[in-house]
């Protein structure tokens, strides 16, 4: 016992020194790990705003009905340049989505693939996608894809 005694007498700065460095280093994974839950966060606000920007602009703009329109006849009636920019907008705006939780950088949501399922079975998106899909990067594309599977 005498022997720790002497040991911690001479060596309590070390000890003290060692559990500050231990101590800081703990509190700075829980500050990191706190940090990338508010970022998550606030990029999910920021792809919710972005998101609603874009529809206000559909909304009630007559050049953009067909866009939603699912019996809409793109032979018949070409996609308009419009219609194109809008649609184009929204393959963007998926796309940084994409990357964003490919990077972990957002909250995943769960119903995501279905969403985009649906808006590119509608003829218009359809005909913008499967022009624009051969400009986009690779593991973009084949994410649609395997999402309109």
């Amino acid at each position: 016992m005498r022997g720790m005694t002497h040991w911690l007498a001479d060596n309590w700065f070390n000890l003290f020194s060692s559990f500050g460095i231990i101590g800081g280093l703990f509190f700075t994974a829980i500050s990191l790990r706190s940090e990338a839950k508010t970022r998550r966060i606030a990029n999910l606000l920021t792809v919710t705003a972005n998101y609603r920007e874009i529809w206000n602009g559909y909304s009630g703009n007559p050049e953009l009905a067909r866009v939603l329109d699912a019996s809409a006849d793109v032979e018949k009636q070409p996609v308009t340049p419009a219609e194109e920019l809008f649609v184009e907008q929204i393959i963007f705006h998926i796309s940084n989505v994409f990357y964003a939780m490919k990077d972990d950088l957002f909250i995943k949501q769960d119903g995501s693939r279905r969403d985009i399922a649906q808006f590119f079975s509608l003829p218009v998106p359809k005909a913008v996608w499967t022009k624009t899909k051969l400009l986009q990067n690779q593991d973009f594309a084949a994410f649609i894809e395997s999402s309109l599977s």
